[in-house]
């Protein structure tokens, strides 16, 4: 059983990310986003350390997130936060596919 040190670092990005947005604009969705999307990450990231086939939750919440953050990206054309999280949420998507291959 190998820990999927990958899937818990990216799901603790997610959290500190809301973190930090809170501490700096006060921001309360993104607290709330932040927390919701690094748990449900993390624990994806349990269930692949589990059962390395088992990549249904990590693979929806990265799809999700690459979806929002990129629709908020392409309004914004900021690459903080917004960019460099749908990035990583597809880098997290390609690295998933290819577990399953």
């Amino acid at each position: 059983m190998a820990v999927d040190w990958i899937g818990f670092a990216y799901a603790s990005l997610l959290v500190v990310g809301g973190l930090v947005a809170y501490n700096r604009k006060g921001s309360i969705i993104s607290l709330a986003a932040g927390l919701t999307f690094g748990s449900v990450a993390g624990y994806g990231a349990y269930c692949i350390t589990c059962d390395s086939r088992n990549v249904k939750i990590s693979l929806f919440s990265s799809f999700l997130l690459t979806i929002i953050m990129g629709m908020r990206f392409k309004r914004s054309k900021k690459l903080m936060p917004a960019g460099l999280v749908a990035c990583l949420s597809l880098l997290m998507i390609l690295r998933l596919v290819f577990m399953l291959l």
